[in-house]
């Protein structure tokens, strides 16, 4: 497996950016305040000598760090660092704090996935014995029909025979949701499948990154990576950091789409009503187009293979096989270590 592309997030997208931005605005503000306010004093004092030479100087400092390129990684790394700093004290900034609380959220997530798999496997065994006992009165009223025909009892035949083609009706309706179900089975089990591997390939990284983490903030401390980016050369302490963030992000995006089929789902059995045969066309629409939606981070090339089962005949859905409790083998690799490759 090649390693994923790394993408390198911009400062100004991540929460110290903002602190960062709010903090560069406010220096701004202040500038122009103390510029509008003491204008005339400043103009008096670079009209002396000594105010002329702090003036250029500080001119130079300015011209000097915009022409250089290396002085100005620097200046803005050490911007940086502080912006990250003053953040942490109030927004969880650190990638292995993120993923530790993905991993509840993860485990909390696959309580309730488990939970909604077995109220849909118990409303699909009703549904099915619905469709049974429908075919098994369209039989018995197809007979009445045909031996009221037999016995001149037009009325009798012609009442059974649409009672007969209303339950044929129903049971096309009936047979397409549970199809509909039937997708909504495979991949909430599939899914659940999934994401156990995720919060146990999560929990691994969180444990080996952590401690690795700690050995290279040490050896590559902020002196040493600041040296990194005047000499040009790559700054290891940042390439583990950026990492992690990339791994933080793909987790944030297969927890999303976990939370947000898991709502599509509880909202389609919502408009389900098996008592009276009924459902709204709006959650069998929402389902539809979750299944035209191109990718899925969870289920990857899984996701069509599902998709044809569900239609197809010959793949028989069997309800009462148990919901699986799937582990990581010994030999199968993380999916994260590609990460750091």
């Amino acid at each position: 497996m090649e390693a994923p592309q790394m993408k390198q997030k911009s400062f100004w997208k991540r929460p110290e950016g903002i602190t960062g931005l709010i903090f560069l605005l406010a220096a701004i503000a202040g500038v122009g305040f103390v510029v509008t306010t003491f204008g005339a004093a400043i103009m008096s004092f670079i009209s002396t000598t000594i105010g002329l030479v702090v003036a250029l100087a500080v001119l130079g400092a300015i011209v000097y760090m915009a022409l250089d390129p290396r002085m100005r990684n620097l200046i803005f790394y050490m911007y940086k660092s502080v912006m990250r700093a003053i953040t942490g004290m109030f927004v969880q900034i650190d990638p292995i704090g993120i993923l530790k609380t993905y991993v509840e959220e993860l485990q909390n997530n696959l309580r309730k996935m488990n939970k909604q798999i077995s109220q849909l496997r118990s409303q699909m065994h009703k549904l099915k014995e619905l469709i049974v006992n429908n075919e098994r009165e369209i039989s018995n009223n197809l007979k009445l029909a045909g031996k009221a025909k037999e016995t001149n009892k037009r009325n009798v035949m012609i009442l059974k025979s649409r009672r007969a083609g209303r339950l044929k009706d129903s049971n096309m309706r009936l047979e397409e949701l549970y199809k509909k179900m039937e997708v909504l089975y495979r991949v909430l089990t599939k899914m659940y499948e999934n994401s156990q591997i995720l919060a146990e390939d999560i929990k691994d990284q969180v444990a080996v990154k952590e401690q690795e983490r700690k050995a290279i903030h040490a050896s590559h401390g902020a002196m040493k990576s600041a040296m990194s980016i005047i000499n040009g050369d790559p700054d290891q302490r940042a390439m583990f950091d950026m990492a992690m963030e990339n791994i933080t992000e793909d987790v944030a995006n297969k927890v999303g789409e976990m939370e947000r089929f898991m709502e599509l789902s509880a909202n389609f059995m919502d408009s389900v009503d098996l008592q009276n045969g009924v459902f709204e066309e709006e959650g069998m629409k929402m389902l539809e187009e979750w299944e035209k939606e191109s990718t899925s981070l969870l289920l990857g090339e899984e996701k069509s293979q599902l998709l044809l089962k569900a239609e197809s005949d010959s793949e028989v859905l069997d309800l009462d096989a148990p919901i699986p409790e799937r582990q990581r083998t010994g030999n199968s690799k993380n999916q994260y270590d590609s990460f750091f490759e």
